[in-house]
């Protein structure tokens, strides 16, 4: 017989395949956070990808989803202004951090050479009706 079956490779093939389509969605990790409700609009996206820097409810900040001890924070939002084209940051913020903690957090960014900055929140917050009362 000269010839290769290759029906049993192309089931083993498709096995595998089925089997990372499953398990990849599984495989992404992220900090649980609260994020407050507004009633803003989305923003534009661009053509890089955006920095997303994050406050867990603890205190701990995540460029992305490398945690980063806050001592460190300046010194490496510097090394990756330098090397992105774009200065434009998305803040996320867990609802029960202190405004303040975030404000030192928009600081070092600042200082960072990041002057673009978008606060992320959850849509379908609450808004202010016209008459200045808060509606829903």
């Amino acid at each position: 017989m000269s010839e290769i079956n290759v029906t049993p490779f192309v089931d083993v093939m498709l096995v595998l395949l089925i089997i990372f389509m499953v398990a990849a969605p599984l495989l992404t990790a992220g900090v649980p956070i609260e994020l407050p409700e507004t009633a803003a609009a989305p923003l534009p996206q661009e053509d890089e990808e955006p920095l997303a820097v994050t406050v867990a409810s603890d205190g701990r900040v995540l460029i992305g989803s490398t945690e980063v001890p806050r001592e460190e924070l300046l010194t490496r939002l510097r090394g990756i202004a330098e090397e992105r084209t774009s200065n434009k940051v998305y803040l996320r913020g867990d609802g029960e951090v202190p405004y303040g903690e975030i404000m030192v957090v928009m600081g070092a960014l600042n200082a960072g050479g990041f002057r673009d900055i978008g606060l992320v929140t959850d849509a379908g917050g609450p808004t202010l009706d016209t008459d200045g009362t808060q509606g829903n």
